[in-house]
């Protein structure tokens, strides 16, 4: 690790030599020595100078020699600004060159091909990011979890721009005990987010384990397109077969990614590089791919004649039409006339179909379902007719129009339209209890008249 690290004071445009002001340790001294070549762009750090009593002991430092010496307790944020001030002050920054370099790595970066290099600690995934970068950029150990944080590297290939983002080996939560592994495992997850394809490195002499199905499914519910990489064949016994009995568990292991290819690799020998990029770039492609809505639908057409959707509860499901709505990820929205309780072995045969007959036979491809919107059905209309009185109706009855002969065409009257069985029974029952109520009103009043006309009669005489 010191001599990664001591590799990359050359390519440095400034150095923080951070040391304590309560001792100075032989590592130190040893460090001020390989320092020596480097004093124009080197900044000594003086930390734990927590107080103004510690202050003096900041000038014993300018013994080793170094111009730039400052002192900072990095515990309570004291003298930050002050190393701020001096970095600035060796960087010498023009914001307008910073500001254009900046907007072309990001125009480069725009359209580089990015790949994340994902699995379990000790894997090989740093064997494979130097091998492609060309560099060693990453800390390469027998040790498990030696990588802590994201290395960004870049490298092309068959004229086309890569970058590369090695990341953390992804344990069980249960075997997680740092916190600097627990943020770097978030960190790594967070990557298949930024990257286009990602490489799922397996030690192919050890096998799968049950952490490669669970960042399986990560990948997959990202719609990112994912190579299983099998690597440390040099490993292997062998035996004839051998690589194809391992596929076959993979297959069988991982139905969630029957889709993704499989590419056998050694990235210490570097066996089989170029045949994991030719692939890598095959999943770029159907990522990027894009199909008319009238070729999909022609398709659709056929694939059910060939199987049509099974019938529920209330009568057949239907597929009237679909499109494309989004390329990395591909995702297809079908309108249907019922999506709830909609088969989901159906849509399991559209993702089948789309990836057998429109090109999509590598990557992940996700369905979404709509209901088509209709018109107010007449049932409907019925359901929530309401009855109306004469001089509603009389306000409300659509307007007659005239036929009028056009060069022998004729404009008829539109038709009122239908109502429904419960509106009309709702209708006649309103009807026939108003008049029953008439009819009683009615009764009441006769026998009122008939008393009075006795009486009349009676002082007559």
């Amino acid at each position: 690790m010191s001599k990664k690290s001591l590799s990359l004071l050359s390519g440095a445009d400034a150095i923080v030599f951070l040391m304590d002001c309560t001792e100075v340790t032989p590592e130190d001294q040893m460090l001020c020595e390989k320092l020596r070549a480097y004093t124009d762009k080197t900044i000594l750090a003086v930390n734990k100078i927590d107080d103004y009593t510690r202050e003096d002991l900041i000038w014993n430092y300018f013994s080793f020699g170094f111009q730039r010496v400052v002192g900072l307790s990095s515990a309570h944020g004291l003298g930050i600004d002050s190393l701020e001030d001096a970095l600035l002050g060796l960087l010498d920054l023009d914001d307008v060159e910073d500001e254009e370099a900046k907007e072309l790595e990001e125009e480069e970066n725009k359209n580089a091909l990015k790949l994340a290099v994902l699995g379990k600690p000790n894997t090989g995934k740093s064997t494979l990011s130097n091998l492609l970068t060309g560099e060693e950029l990453s800390i390469v150990s027998p040790i498990a979890g030696t990588t802590r944080d994201v290395v960004k590297g870049g490298f092309s290939y068959k004229g086309r721009e890569f970058e590369i983002l090695d990341t953390a080996g992804i344990r069980r939560k249960a075997k997680v005990e740092e916190d600097v592994e627990y943020y770097s495992v978030n960190r790594a997850i967070k990557t298949i987010d930024e990257a286009h394809v990602v490489l799922l490195v397996i030690d192919s002499s050890e096998g799968l384990a049950e952490q490669d199905k669970k960042i399986a499914n990560l990948i997959v519910r990202r719609g990112k397109g994912v190579v299983i990489v099998m690597n440390k064949t040099d490993l292997l016994s062998g035996m004839a077969n051998e690589q194809q009995a391992l596929e076959d568990r993979v297959r069988f292991l991982f139905p969630i990614l029957n889709f993704a290819p499989i590419e056998f690799i050694s990235a210490k020998n570097a066996v089989n590089i170029g045949g994991l990029l030719d692939t890598v770039m095959k999943v770029d492609r159907q990522l990027s791919k894009r199909v008319d809505t009238a070729t999909l639908n022609n398709a659709l057409s056929q694939w059910g004649e060939d199987y049509q959707p099974p019938r529920g509860a209330t009568g057949h499901f239907k597929v009237y039409y679909g499109t494309q709505i989004s390329a990395q990820p591909v995702k297809f929205l079908f309108f249907v006339n019922r999506k709830k309780d909609f088969p989901a072995v159906y849509v399991q045969y559209l993702k089948n179909c789309i990836r057998k007959d429109l090109g999509f036979s590598l990557v992940p491809v996700e369905v979404d379902l709509r209901e088509r919107e209709r018109s107010t059905s007449n049932h409907m209309l019925g359901q929530s007719a309401k009855v109306r009185s004469a001089e509603e109706r009389e306000t409300v009855r659509p307007k007659q129009v005239k036929i009028q002969k056009t060069g022998g065409k004729a404009k008829a009257t539109p038709k009122a339209k239908k109502v429904g069985a419960k509106a009309k029974a709702k209708a006649k029952e309103q009807a026939r209890s108003t008049y029953n109520a008439k009819k009683s009103s009615a009764g009441t009043g006769g026998r009122s008249g008939a008393r009075a006309a006795a009486k009349q009669s009676k002082g007559g005489r």
